[in-house]
């Protein structure tokens, strides 16, 4: 079973998509910081990781910065996921590593896609 890490600081936001990919067939793991991210990322060793932008202290970008510098995470697929109104830089995030952006509220079939594109089925 693949499995995906969900890094966002809005529990209703991974509620949204640990329902969503469970029912697909993927193991969710959560976290709602950039730091207890990137901890699960290491421990978890997941086939994907969607990750937030906007998070308090630690946000998307230097998440995806140490993610990226990391031994145990540099290779794992990074999905950057925004809300709808806040301008995200896709380049710097596509430069810095990510693979690919969502918007919020999250499109369910673009989710479920991106998730296939990246971390197979």
């Amino acid at each position: 079973m693949k499995t995906i890490l969900a890094v966002d600081d809005d529990p209703m936001a991974t509620t949204l998509i640990r329902d969503v990919l469970t029912a697909a067939g993927y193991q969710v793991v959560t976290a709602s910081n950039g730091k207890s991210g990137i901890e699960s990322a290491v421990a978890k060793k997941p086939n994907l990781i969607l990750l937030d932008v906007m998070m308090p202290k630690i946000d998307g970008y230097m998440t995806l910065s140490e993610l990226k510098k990391n031994e145990a995470t540099k290779r794992i697929p990074v999905v950057m996921v925004t809300a709808v109104g806040y301008e995200m830089n896709k380049h710097l995030a596509l430069n810095m590593g990510a693979v690919d952006y969502l918007t919020k509220p999250v499109d369910i079939r673009d989710l479920r896609t991106i998730v296939a594109q990246y971390a197979g089925t």
